[in-house]
């Protein structure tokens, strides 16, 4: 640990920075706002006199479904979770399992479910050959079938919305990962149980409706084991009903955060126009680059937190919820502790099967890079995306290379004998500031693209190389010594 004052200090110019960036966003978005209105429709606030910034497809979509039926949807899955909890156990999880396969086809119609009951099907007899490698080559086929555009064009015939065919298509990619799960682990360790136990199994891990469209991922022995647990009574329907209210009062606040900022600074307006990248003052250039990923985060918080709400109602334990990109200060900790679920799902079906760590640095980079390269061909292979997943990459190696040089039977008694703990810790953060730096360069390729990082990087390191890219990184040294702490 360091000196109290010192460590408070880091915390103050955080917090402060993060304020003081935010407001000079706000000011801009304000002071621009009939501009903004003009080119890209902000739409009515939630409050008389306020506008919003609708152009968060992700955020616009999901709240405009959960309006429609998905809150509908998922409220009754707890309902039903509870009455079978308490009046019939034995039967909850094929009473789930049903309920979810009704609930998924009142909205993706009969032809959406169907495609995903062919997927599974086809996964499933492909698992009872017990080859991985068959079982991965299946699944890549089938996750390829959402880019062929003659499939696409008959797919969107079955509805009459865009936004219908949308959630087909996120259906099916999160499916895909629950398929690879159930696959390669029926490979690695086939059940004794029958095939039709088998397959009712995957049926239920397929349609568990809180987690259906969006995840979080839960691995399919994790998912089995839990379920076979037998509902607990008593103490713990109490336990359940405090946990409900708490994590929906979170959940409330979460969403109201959400849209405060949105409200409050149009960064995804704003983004989506070089003209307004180029005008930005440097502290609203900043505070539009930590605005974009603090709504990413708190956007998750509720994409997450209500499926694992109700997951935890269930007796399924789901990953850990977002931690705040704030206090992240590398690649490494940044996909470990961000999407949990994702994370133990690369690291089991991908990074350890291929070898991971054990075989040497070569075997743990190859590793590495086809994880990163499965993440981008599942968010869609785009451009843009092949350069975000590049550049995560290229973090983790150097941050896990650096890791080892530093170390080393040769660095690590020579760094213990003429550098103190707190000092060492001082260099630790200095480092983790410009892996900082990077990082959120990656995350701008993520949610806006390479035109917006491109932006940064010009004014940020090219044209303020002197005057904006040293304070940044004092202040991302500041962030990195909060995290640290934390």
């Amino acid at each position: 640990r360091l000196p109290g004052p010192e460590v408070l200090a880091y915390w103050l110019l955080s917090f402060g920075s993060h304020l003081y960036s935010f407001y000079q966003l706000h000011r801009f978005s304000k002071e621009n706002e009939a501009g903004l209105q003009r080119d890209l429709q902000l739409e009515k606030g939630l409050l008389n006199g306020l506008k919003r910034d609708p152009l968060d497809f992700e955020w616009s979509f999901w709240t405009d479904w959960g309006r429609k039926s998905l809150l509908w949807t998922l409220s009754g899955h707890a309902v039903l979770s509870g009455l079978m909890n308490s009046f019939c156990p034995k039967l909850r999880v094929p009473a789930l399992s049903v309920y979810g396969f009704l609930a998924a086809g009142g909205v993706l119609g009969i032809k959406g479910v169907s495609v995903v009951l062919l997927h599974s099907g086809l996964n499933f007899s492909v698992a009872k050959l017990q080859k991985p490698a068959l079982s991965w080559l299946c699944n890549l086929l089938l996750l390829s079938t959402l880019h062929i555009q003659p499939l696409q064009e008959i797919q969107r015939g079955w509805y009459e919305s865009e936004e219908e065919h949308y959630l087909l298509l996120f259906s099916i990619a999160v499916c895909a990962l629950r398929f690879v799960s159930f696959s390669l682990e029926h490979c690695w360790a086939p059940l004794d149980r029958g095939g039709a136990v088998q397959l009712c199994w995957l049926f239920s891990y397929t349609f568990y409706h809180p987690f259906f469209y969006n995840g979080p991922i839960v691995l399919y022995k994790d998912y089995i084991a839990q379920m076979q647990r037998p509902a607990e009574g008593g103490d713990r329907n109490g336990s359940a009903l405090r946990n409900v209210v708490f994590s929906s009062g979170r959940i409330i606040l979460w969403w109201c955060l959400a849209e405060s900022l949105i409200h409050a600074m149009y960064m995804h307006c704003i983004q989506s126009n070089e003209t307004y990248l180029e005008m930005l003052p440097p502290w609203a250039l900043g505070g539009l680059a930590l605005a974009l990923v603090q709504f990413f985060y708190v956007k998750y918080l509720v994409l997450f937190g209500l499926p694992s709400m109700l997951a935890t109602l269930d007796g399924v334990l789901p990953p850990k919820l977002p931690r705040c990109v704030s206090i992240m200060h590398s690649f490494t900790e940044m996909w470990r502790h961000f999407d949990e679920g994702l994370y133990r799902w690369l690291i089991r079906y991908i990074y350890v099967p291929l070898g991971g760590s054990r075989h040497g640095p070569l075997c743990k980079a190859a590793s590495a890079g086809l994880a990163f390269g499965f993440v981008c061909v599942w968010h869609g292979g785009h451009g843009y995306l092949q350069l975000w997943a590049l550049m995560n990459w290229a973090g983790v190696l150097v941050e896990d290379g650096l890791t080892s040089l530093l170390s080393s039977s040769s660095l690590r008694p020579l760094i213990e004998r003429n550098i103190s703990a707190a000092t060492e810790r001082r260099c630790a953060a200095f480092l983790s500031a410009f892996s900082t730096a990077m990082l959120i360069l990656s995350n701008l390729v993520f949610l806006g693209g390479t035109h917006v990082a491109r932006i940064f990087w010009k004014r940020v390191f090219i044209q303020g190389w002197s005057t904006v890219a040293p304070p940044m990184l004092a202040f991302l040294y500041c962030f990195a010594q909060v995290g640290l702490d934390w």
